[in-house]
C-alpha cells in the first residue's frame, strides 16, 4: 500500500498490463461481455482470443459496470485499508463508466474519491493509471496526484490502424461514410483520440506495410525527442506487433518500452483483428 493509502482503480478498457495491476495492486472495474451462453467479465473471465475466433458468425455485446459494481470495487479497497481512491475512466463518449463512478462516489461518505475521464482509451489510459500508481508508491500526496492528472492528459495518445474499419462501424464509433469509404479503398485508417476524447482519423495508408510506416511517423512525430513510457497493443496479430515494436524502439531512443500486450477483449469486440496500436505519455 502507498503512503497517502490511495487506492488506483482502472476500468477494463483501459487495458493496464497485469505486472503493472499487480506491482502498483492497480484494481480492476471489468466491463461485461455477453455472449447468449453467459455473461463473461472483461480480464477476468474470457479470453480475447475467443473473441476473435468466434468472428465473424458471433459479435457480442458489451456493457459498462453497474453503480452495484462499482460501490463492491469501493467497498473491497475500504476493506483493504485504503481511505483514498482514484478511478481512472476510458473516454466518457465511449462508456458511461465514468459517469457510473462519479454517481457512486458521490453517494459516499467514507471514502475520498477522485473520477478521472482520461478522454482516452486502452493503452493509453492504462499509462495514466501506471502513472498515477507509481507517483502514489513514491510518496506523492492524493492533492498532488489528481492535482496534476488532468494537465497530464496532453502528454497521452493512442494511435492505432486495423485491417478494417467494420468493426468500428458496426459498434458506432464511426460515421458510415468513413467505414464504406475504408472498405471500398481497401485502405487502413490510423485512429487516435482528439482532446474531446472522440475517435479521428490521423491518417489513411494503402497496405500494411505503409501502415506501419505511418503509424511509426505519426508516433515519432508525437514524441518529439522527449522521454516517454510506451506499450505496444495488438489485436491477435502478435507476429506484427513484435516486428512494428523492433522498428519503433530503433526510432524512439529515448523511450521506455514497458511492455507489449494483446488488447483486452472489450477492445476486441469494437476492433476485430488485424490491430496493431502504440499507447505513450510523454515525461512520465
Amino acid at each position: 500500500m502507498n503512503p497517502s493509502k490511495t487506492a488506483v482503480i482502472a476500468d477494463s478498457g483501459c487495458d493496464v498490463p497485469q505486472m503493472f495491476r499487480d506491482k502498483y495492486d492497480i484494481r480492476l472495474l471489468p466491463f461485461h461481455i455477453i455472449y447468449p451462453e453467459r455473461d463473461y467479465l472483461d480480464s477476468v473471465d474470457i479470453d480475447p482470443r475467443m473473441i476473435y475466433k468466434r468472428f465473424p458468425d458471433e459479435f457480442p455485446s458489451t456493457s459498462t459496470p453497474s453503480i452495484s459494481e462499482v460501490n463492491d470495487v469501493i467497498d473491497k479497497v475500504l476493506e483493504d485499508g485504503y481511505e483514498r481512491a482514484i478511478f481512472v475512466c476510458i473516454s466518457h463518449n465511449f462508456s458511461g463508466t465514468f459517469n457510473a463512478v462519479r454517481l457512486a462516489s458521490s453517494e459516499r461518505d467514507d471514502i475520498e474519491i477522485f473520477a478521472f475521464d482520461s478522454l482516452n482509451i486502452s493503452l493509453c489510459a492504462g499509462l495514466y493509471a501506471i502513472w498515477a500508481a507509481k507517483r502514489l508508491a513514491e510518496g506523492c500526496s492524493f492533492d498532488e496526484v489528481v492535482g496534476d492528472l488532468p494537465e497530464k492528459r496532453k502528454d497521452g495518445n493512442i494511435f492505432f490502424y486495423m485491417d478494417t474499419l467494420k468493426y468500428l462501424q458496426r459498434g458506432g464509433r464511426i460515421g458510415k461514410l468513413s467505414g464504406s469509404v475504408g472498405s471500398l479503398l481497401r485502405l487502413k485508417p490510423i485512429i487516435s483520440c482528439d482532446p474531446e476524447g472522440v475517435y479521428y482519423t490521423a491518417g489513411l495508408i494503402r497496405g500494411e506495410r505503409l501502415g506501419k510506416k505511418k503509424l511509426m511517423e505519426i508516433v515519432v512525430n508525437f514524441a518529439r525527442g522527449r522521454k516517454a513510457w510506451v506499450i505496444v497493443g495488438e489485436g491477435n496479430a502478435h507476429l506484427e506487433a513484435l516486428e512494428f515494436e523492433g522498428l519503433l524502439k530503433a526510432n524512439l531512443p529515448d523511450a521506455e518500452f514497458l511492455t507489449r500486450k494483446q488488447i483486452t477483449a472489450s477492445l476486441a469486440v469494437n476492433t476485430g483483428p488485424g490491430l496493431i496500436g502504440v499507447g505513450i505519455l510523454l515525461d512520465p
